[in-house]
């Protein structure tokens, strides 16, 4: 649910914080107060489009802020664009600047308006008086529905997704069928230039010190030979004194037992010397200057230093290249079994599909029927008189093949007697449009009937003015209905009835104040006295008295 709703210097508002409850959370305050102001903040939030001119004036920048609790579902999606979790929680934050353009964070992180976008449909419904249906477009009517009838897109997720991925790799097998036959030249040759190499990994760098030790083969010997010298061979060599040493250290240990063991190290040091002597000698008499040698690794590296100019940067990398295009050449010969098989796993795919999106689309035809009765009288007993219905068309071409079925859910309604049903979208106004939405809220949530649906439902709804145009029994009901629905969900609404504001589980009202010349803004969570002097000051108007108190007080325990 929303935590918590920040703006700074955004329209009217120099700095406003509103902390959200779970159920019914009704704004209510004078005309022009700004509580469609703060519906416009969170709807900026879910991804609206924003503009210079919501920056205060005389502000560098309008800041919009807001948290939510987390889902499982908006956690995938962070982890998919790269965005850190920050426990349980979600902060959406938006700067506009004065010049119009904005940024976007996510818990602190840079992000894009497109990331607020996929967030939307898990956090936030909101319909806002200035918007349009844009946020309840066919792809939500269509969640909606599934989320009615307890409708899962999984299984036919997983055949799309067989049938997709069959059909990209024979799509391109056949496109580039003309591409692979005016390379097989030059295949044919690459593949038999690296062949007939006959390349060994990490064979360039071992003739590279063979080729130091050739090019370089009368000094190591002379080196080799003068250490063998100054270690043991030569009068004055390391072994000779060594010896010696020993020697006279033995001779002490004969009168003092403590050399023993110096004179076992030395024998020791000796020994030593006499090894890495001997592998000198072997060294210096294995040394081999051979020209013809050299010039055979020279020849060779040369070939290998072509190979990799052209077919990458090391030996491996050549031998890789090579492998590639043998592999090519092979798909060209077997080019004709290799569709066949494609083809055979796109028909066995296909028909998985058909059948998983037929059986959804009857699922979905027969759920749409009765949610469109459903709708019907809970949109008209809300002071509208209506027609409703839920259009499911079929597109059954692979056209219209979608991870999520192949249907096209469409809501229309005939809001005038004698008039055709429209769809939802060219509804006559926003209150019309906020009432049609917790209609269908209500009837999707009461509907206790059905199965624990797996389809993603907004965890906060939001409902600018629903009231305009209704009042006596239908504001009534209207709060009935917004209760029962914050029962299941959480429920933000904006309302000027006092049948309505007296069903609030939190209540806030919205006031507008003078300060050093400028108008401010600010929000208030009502305590149980305050809530009963609000919705009589909506009873009374402007003047409480005694009276609208009271009538507020039973209004209010009326609700409970």
């Amino acid at each position: 649910m929303l935590v918590e709703l920040r703006a700074e210097n955004y329209a009217v508002i120099d700095h406003a914080i509103a902390v959200f409850g779970p159920g019914l959370n009704l704004l209510t305050g004078e005309t022009g107060a700004g509580k469609s102001i703060l519906v416009d903040a969170l709807a900026l939030l879910m991804g609206g489009k924003s503009s210079a001119e919501v920056v205060r004036h005389g502000a560098d920048k309008a800041v919009v802020a807001c948290v939510f609790e987390s889902t499982p579902g908006a956690e995938t999606i962070l982890e998919e664009n790269g965005i850190d979790a920050e426990g349980n929680e979600i902060i959406l934050r938006r700067e506009t600047l004065s010049s119009g353009k904005g940024r976007v964070f996510v818990n602190n992180q840079p992000a894009t308006v497109a990331v607020l976008k996929q967030l939307a449909p898990e956090l936030a419904l909101v319909h806002a008086q200035s918007e349009t249906l844009s946020s309840f477009d066919q792809t939500q009517q269509r969640i909606l529905l599934d989320r009615f009838g307890g409708l899962s897109t999984e299984a036919v997720g997983e055949t799309y997704a067989r049938w997709n991925d069959a059909s990209g790799k024979l799509d391109a097998m056949v496109q580039g069928e003309q591409d692979r036959l005016r390379m097989v030249d030059l295949w044919s040759y690459q593949h038999k230039e690296i062949e007939a190499a006959r390349l060994a990994a990490g064979e360039d760098e071992a003739l590279e010190t063979e080729k130091r030790v050739l090019a370089n083969a009368e000094k190591l010997y002379a080196a080799a030979m003068g250490a063998f010298e100054q270690l043991y061979e030569g009068g004055a060599s390391a072994e000779v004194a060594l010896r010696a040493a020993v020697r006279n250290v033995e001779e002490l240990a004969r009168y003092d037992g403590r050399f023993a063991e110096v004179a076992g190290q030395l024998e020791s040091a000796r020994a030593t010397v006499g090894d890495v002597s001997g592998s000198l000698r072997d060294y210096a008499e294995g040394i081999n200057a051979s020209p013809e040698r050299l010039a055979e690794i020279e020849d060779r590296l040369a070939a290998i230093d072509r190979l990799k100019r052209k077919y990458g940067k090391t030996v491996a990398e050549v031998i890789a290249f090579g492998e590639e295009v043998g592999r090519k050449l092979a798909e060209v010969e077997d080019r004709d079994e290799i569709l066949k098989s494609l083809r055979a796993k796109l028909d066995e795919a296909a028909v998985a599909y058909r059948a998983a999106a037929s059986a959804l689309s009857a699922e979905r035809k027969a759920a749409a029927d009765k949610l469109a009765k459903l709708a019907e009288g809970q949109i008209n007993s809300l002071a509208m008189k209506v027609r409703f219905a839920i259009a499911v068309k079929s597109l059954e071409g692979q056209a219209g093949w979608t991870a999520s079925g192949w249907d096209e859910v469409e809501y229309r309604i005939s809001t005038n007697p004698g008039e055709p049903l429209k769809p939802l979208h060219e509804i006559a106004s926003g209150g019309e449009m906020s009432r049609v939405m917790l209609a269908l809220k209500v009837s999707v949530e009461e509907d206790a009937v059905k199965p624990k649906s797996k389809t993603a439902t907004p965890r906060t709804l939001v409902f600018d003015e629903i009231d305009i145009g209704i009042g006596g029994r239908a504001a009534e009901a209207v709060g009935k209905k917004l209760k029962a629905l914050g029962r299941g969900q959480q429920v933000l609404c904006v309302t000027h009835l006092p049948q309505i504001a007296a069903f609030a589980d939190q209540h806030f009202v919205v006031e507008k104040r003078e300060a050093d010349g400028r108008t401010k803004m600010q929000v208030r969570l009502l305590d149980d006295r305050a809530r009963m002097h609000e919705v009589a000051r909506m009873v009374s108007g402007a003047k409480v008295t005694e009276t609208s108190l009271q009538h507020a007080a039973q209004m209010i325990a009326a609700s409970r």
